[in-house]
């Protein structure tokens, strides 16, 4: 087991629940077009962010900060953001090339949105058969963090170490908040959402 300083980021398609249960008798076609999108949000990330597994609608990725935090954070929320508008054309296309299709899946493409959590930590990397595992109270956060008060369903949370190295793009607003997890505790956030 090795134990390393990380940027963590899960990235969550919003909507997906609702997505699934309106469609169970379409559901081939609702596991195609999250396949898909969670494909498209992977590809968009690139050196030094690599993905670890997907997690039914979501993906985990992370990126060694070899010792330069400030220089990670800047990396990988600049990749975080570049997601969204990717995320949003890539939901347009198979929106329309799905129009023709009249199952509920099909036709509720558009609904669906991406949430982003980003955090700096540790994390214990360890091989389990072919795959790798993350391991940490770190990891544990960053997954508790999909469940919190934002009201949006399109938004980047980061936890405090993030924005004062980020580069926000224009036309995101951004405030601070404070989350209390049961079994974290309180943790300070900015929360970024697209105007």
């Amino acid at each position: 087991m090795e134990i390393k300083r990380v940027a963590l980021v899960i990235f969550d398609i919003s909507g997906y629940t609702d997505f699934i249960r309106r469609n169970k008798e379409t559901l081939g076609h609702a596991h195609e077009v999250v396949s898909q999108l969670l494909e498209h949000v992977v590809e968009g990330a690139d050196f030094p962010m690599v993905l670890n597994k997907f997690e039914g609608d979501a993906a985990f990725l992370y990126a060694d900060t070899h010792g330069d935090e400030a220089h990670a954070a800047r990396d990988v929320a600049r990749q975080v953001f570049a997601v969204f508008p990717a995320f949003r054309a890539k939901v347009s296309e198979l929106a329309g090339a799905r129009d023709a299709c009249p199952c509920g899946a099909c036709q509720n493409i558009r609904n669906l949105r991406l949430k982003a959590i980003a955090h700096i930590g540790e994390a214990a990397f360890r091989k389990i058969r072919q795959f790798e595992e993350l391991a940490g109270e770190d990891v544990i956060l960053v997954h508790r963090l999909l469940k919190n008060s934002v009201p949006a369903n399109e938004y980047v949370l980061m936890t405090e170490g993030f924005p004062s190295a980020a580069e926000v793009p224009a036309g995101w607003s951004a405030r601070r908040i404070v989350e209390r997890t049961s079994d974290v505790g309180v943790v300070g956030l900015h929360v970024f959402t697209p105007a």
